[in-house]
């Protein structure tokens, strides 16, 4: 099954003008996911290639992996669980289990995890409480927040964003979150910058 892919051009050096593009849900290349909390994005690479960006939420409390101060951890991560199959859009999960509740976007006072889970393990001693701390990517019915900080230390996407994610995305794939800007590139996928901001 192949997703529309989701362009969003934020800023004046992202251009990305790669029309018909498509995440597929199964994939021999190397995928790479990189958060930019400055800029509240997600931006997705396939073999280094640029293949899709995000609007996202990190924490409102600011970054850190301190237990029960609910930042976003910076640094390396990786995905270590994958929760969601076959799930449907809006699908809520209560401690990674589904609730048979779904929800629509923008549901009025409710705000619970919806639709994927992809759980996070740290892979640097700054970042090492992450997996126990529950930190996640994951839907939210709260879409409208997208674009800014809102989370509680997860990472937050639209409910057809992060199943196209999910698909996309195995055990083991590296998730960085910098305080900076991505990097830049070009229309057809290929880097401009060295490396992302810190």
């Amino acid at each position: 099954m192949r997703a529309p892919l989701n362009h969003f051009c934020f800023a004046a050096w992202l251009v990305f003008l790669c029309a018909g593009t498509t995440l597929a849900a199964e994939t021999t290349a190397r995928v790479e996911i990189i958060v930019s909390v400055r800029q509240q994005r997600m931006l997705v690479l396939a073999d280094k290639r640029a293949v899709a960006i995000y609007p996202v939420s990190t924490s409102k409390y600011g970054t850190g992996d301190a237990p029960g101060r609910y930042g976003t951890p910076l640094g390396i991560l990786s995905v270590r669980e994958k929760i969601g199959d076959g799930a449907p859009l809006g699908a809520v999960f209560k401690s990674r289990r589904r609730t048979g509740e779904v929800l629509p976007p923008n549901a009025s006072g409710r705000d619970p995890i919806v639709t994927r889970i992809l759980w996070l393990d740290g892979e640097e001693p700054a970042n090492r409480n992450s997996f126990a701390r529950c930190i996640y990517i994951h839907g939210t019915p709260q879409e409208k927040m997208l674009g800014r900080p809102a989370s509680y230390g997860c990472i937050r996407m639209r409910s057809r964003d992060v199943a196209e994610l999910y698909d996309f995305t195995g055990r083991g794939t590296p998730v960085q979150i910098v305080i900076g800007n991505l990097p830049a590139f070009s229309a057809d996928g290929r880097r401009l910058v060295a490396s992302a901001s810190r």
